[in-house]
C-alpha cells in the first residue's frame, strides 16, 4: 500500500514534551515542572465555569464578544483588534498559517520557546535560529539573520525557560528594525508578572507589523481550559479570523476566563506572592552557590557547574518528591528550570536544595 504523502517539515517535527505530574509510589508530589499557578485558579473564574454547566448543550458565540470585551476593558485595548484562541499556542499557529509557507524563514532564538520551530515546520517553512547573548534575546543578531525569505520572528518576553526579558528599548530597537514584511511575535504569556509592563501593547499600537499574545494559563490559573489570545492591528486580525475555527472556545472556558481577567484583586494577589517568593528563590539559589539570573516570570532559572551536577540535583529533588524542568532540550543542559510555588513549596525546594549543596561541599 502505497503511503500518501507528508507535506513537508511535518515529519521533522520533535513532539512536544511536557512537564512531569507523577512520581511512582509518592503521594506527596510536589509539581513544579509546568509554570502553574500555585493558588490554581481564581474563585470568580471556578464559579464561573461550574454556572456554565447548565449550558453545554448551546453552541458558543463565535465572535467571543463577551471575553474580548473584558480583556479589552481590563487592558485598555480595542476589542476590535483581539483574536481569541486555544491557549496562545493557537494564536501563533494561526500567524504561521496564514503569513509562512514553504520557502520562506521564521526566526526564533538559542534557548527560545520549543513550540516556535515546530510551528514554522508545521507549515513547511524554516526555522531559523540565533544565538542569544548570556541567556537574553539578542537584538542585533536577530536583525542580523532577516533576509528577504524571513516571514516571522518569535520572541518570548519574558523568555521561557530562562526568565530573562528585554527592556523597552531593545524591543523598540528590535521592531523598528525589522523590515515592513516581517512580522514580530511579541510572545507576553509572563508579561503579568512584570509589574508595570504593557506586554507589548504599546509597541502594537506602534508598528503595523506586531502582534502581541497572551495566555489564561499562567497567572489566571486556566491551563486545563487553554484559552489564549493576541492583540494587533485589526488588518492582521482580519487575516487571522479567516483560519480560525468559529467554534474554538466554549462557553465554559469563555465564561471562566471573563471572570478570571475581571478578578483583578486575585490577580495582583497571584503577582505579588510570586514576585515575594521568586526573589527569595533566587537569592537563596546564589547563597548556596547555584547560578541564576534575575527571573522576570513565574520560573527560575538554576544553573549547575555541570549537566552532571543538574542532573544529579534532578534526582534529588525527585527522591524528595518535586518535579522540575530538565531545559538541555532548549540547549541548557546545565539547568533546571523550577516553577516559583507556594511558600510551603518554595520552602520545600530551597532545603532540598541546600542539603544537596551541602553534601557536595
Amino acid at each position: 500500500m502505497t503511503q500518501t504523502p507528508v507535506q513537508p517539515g511535518i515529519m521533522d517535527i520533535a513532539l512536544y514534551v511536557s512537564g512531569e505530574s507523577a512520581l511512582a509510589g509518592r503521594e506527596d508530589v510536589l509539581k513544579l515542572s509546568s509554570n502553574e499557578n500555585p493558588l490554581g485558579s481564581s474563585a470568580a473564574a471556578r464559579a464561573a465555569f461550574a454556572a456554565a454547566a447548565g449550558d453545554l448543550h448551546r453552541y458558543p458565540a463565535t465572535d467571543h464578544a463577551g471575553l474580548r470585551a473584558a480583556i479589552g476593558e481590563v487592558h485598555g485595548l480595542d476589542p476590535d483588534r483581539i483574536i481569541c484562541g486555544v491557549g496562545s499556542d493557537e494564536v501563533l499557529q494561526f500567524v504561521v498559517q496564514c503569513f509562512a509557507g514553504p520557502g520562506d524563514e521564521v526566526i526564533t532564538t538559542q534557548h527560545g520557546f520549543s513550540m516556535y520551530p515546530i510551528l514554522a515546520r508545521m507549515v513547511g517553512a524554516t526555522p531559523v535560529t540565533v544565538p542569544e547573548a548570556g541567556r537574553r534575546v539578542d537584538v542585533e543578531a536577530i536583525l542580523a539573520a532577516v533576509t528577504d525569505r524571513t516571514r516571522v520572528v518569535f520572541v518570548a518576553n519574558p523568555a521561557n525557560p530562562t526568565g530573562t526579558m528585554l527592556t523597552e528599548a531593545e524591543l523598540e530597537r528590535l521592531a523598528s528594525g525589522l523590515p515592513a514584511h516581517v512580522l514580530f511575535v511579541h510572545d507576553g504569556a509572563y508579561a503579568e508578572f512584570v509589574d508595570g509592563f504593557d506586554g507589548g501593547a504599546g509597541l502594537v499600537d506602534r508598528h503595523p507589523n506586531v502582534i502581541m499574545t497572551r495566555t489564561f494559563s499562567k497567572i489566571h490559573g486556566l491551563g486545563g481550559l487553554r484559552i489564549g489570545w493576541g492583540y494587533a492591528a485589526r488588518s492582521i486580525i482580519d487575516v487571522l479570523n479567516r483560519v480560525r475555527q468559529p467554534f474554538n472556545l466554549s462557553n465554559a472556558q469563555m465564561a471562566a476566563a471573563e471572570a478570571a481577567i475581571r478578578d483583578r484583586d486575585f490577580t495582583r494577589h497571584c503577582a505579588d506572592l510570586n514576585a515575594r517568593l521568586r526573589a527569595r528563590m533566587r537569592d537563596t539559589l546564589v547563597q548556596i552557590g547555584i547560578a541564576c539570573d534575575e527571573s522576570f516570570a513565574n520560573f527560575v532559572l538554576a544553573r549547575f557547574d555541570s549537566p552532571e551536577t543538574a542532573a544529579a540535583a534532578d534526582a534529588a529533588l525527585r527522591a524528595d518528591g518535586i518535579l522540575v524542568r530538565r531545559v538541555a532540550g532548549y540547549g541548557l543542559p546545565e539547568a533546571l528550570r523550577i516553577t516559583v510555588g507556594d511558600e510551603a513549596g518554595v520552602n520545600r525546594v530551597l532545603a532540598c536544595l541546600g542539603r544537596f549543596m551541602e553534601g557536595r561541599a
